[in-house]
């Protein structure tokens, strides 16, 4: 059986609302990740707020700039830690410290390409 090659949706036919943050859309992914690993079926169309993108969209640009050197295997294991918590790290808390610059550092750098691609406001 030949493997489909999966085609980007062109920007015009992309609608739904932007994630304010990308912490924001990074917890979403992991939300509908941890859900599927659970036995949920994600279906397109039925949820309450329709997102401009695929939970796979997210975590495709978190491998691409950990491919392309941007992202370290720290940030991807500070980012997959604390999205699986559903919660950032606290700078202030002594223990999270270093945690809290990688998680920065990481959502930072993945801003800049949802803004690009219309994820994130």
């Amino acid at each position: 059986m030949k493997r489909q090659k999966r085609v980007p949706k062109p920007p015009s036919a992309v609608a739904g609302i932007p994630f304010d943050s990308a912490e924001a859309a990074w917890f979403w992914a992991t939300q509908c990740l941890m859900a599927r690993r659970d036995g949920a079926r994600i279906v397109a169309g039925l949820a309450l707020v329709t997102r401009p993108c695929d939970p796979e969209d997210v975590l495709a640009t978190v491998e691409r700039l950990h491919r392309r050197g941007p992202l370290t295997r720290h940030h991807l294991a500070i980012l997959a830690e604390f999205g699986q918590r559903l919660q950032a790290p606290d700078a202030r808390n002594r223990g999270e410290e270093r945690a809290a610059r990688l998680w920065d550092d990481a959502l930072d750098t993945c801003a800049t390409v949802w803004r690009r691609k219309g994820i994130v406001l």
